[in-house]
């Protein structure tokens, strides 16, 4: 019985996992307004290894629109600016042998429109994760009942986990639709 509890706070354990992940992918499409978040991930060439571009360089907005990325050696201009156009953000670079600057374009609709597929396919994943992992917990549940745990404790837990699932593909629902909101208000 202690281990099929734990199985499930495991369970839950992940689901949250899977929602912060969703977080942090849903941060990165941009809504039209700038954030250093844009390029957070982007990794960029330092002396061979690949880097996160704020090890390399100052991140900041500077207005509504303006992203500055102000690297700490001059001769990392080039790599922040190569890494910015490979990674396809919709923005070019701007160099001006100090700074890099990103102008963040408006959305057009189709752009919107794009990135409301984008944050519903982030979505559909975290699903995937949630369901994933009653997967696991319910193959765990069915193993004890084989192993002699009661079939209505068994079947307890097992409507438990799938509360938990209910609730946590909800919360997906929500989120994803609070996000697609943001991008389309123009």
């Amino acid at each position: 019985m202690e281990e099929i509890n734990k199985l499930l706070s495991e369970g839950e354990s992940n689901m949250k996992k899977a929602m912060d992940h969703l977080d942090h992918e849903l941060v990165k499409l941009r809504t039209g307004k700038a954030s250093t978040n844009l390029i957070a991930d982007l990794m960029v060439d330092y002396y061979g290894a690949p880097t996160p571009v704020a090890q390399v360089a100052n991140v900041q907005v500077s207005d509504a629109r303006t992203i500055i990325v102000q690297p700490w050696e001059r001769n990392m201009l080039g790599p922040i600016e190569r890494s910015i156009i490979n990674a396809n953000l919709g923005m070019t670079p701007m160099n001006d042998g100090e700074i890099v600057r990103l102008s963040v374009p408006p959305l057009t609709e189709e752009r919107r429109k794009d990135l409301v597929k984008k944050a519903k396919a982030v979505g559909e994943e975290a699903k995937v994760a949630v369901r994933n992992v009653r997967h696991k917990v319910l193959d765990g549940i069915k193993k004890a009942v084989k192993d002699g745990l009661a079939e209505d404790i068994g079947k307890r837990k097992e409507t438990e986990i799938q509360d938990l699932v209910n609730k946590y593909v909800a919360l997906v629902d929500k989120v994803i639709e609070t996000k697609e909101k943001e991008i389309m208000t123009v």
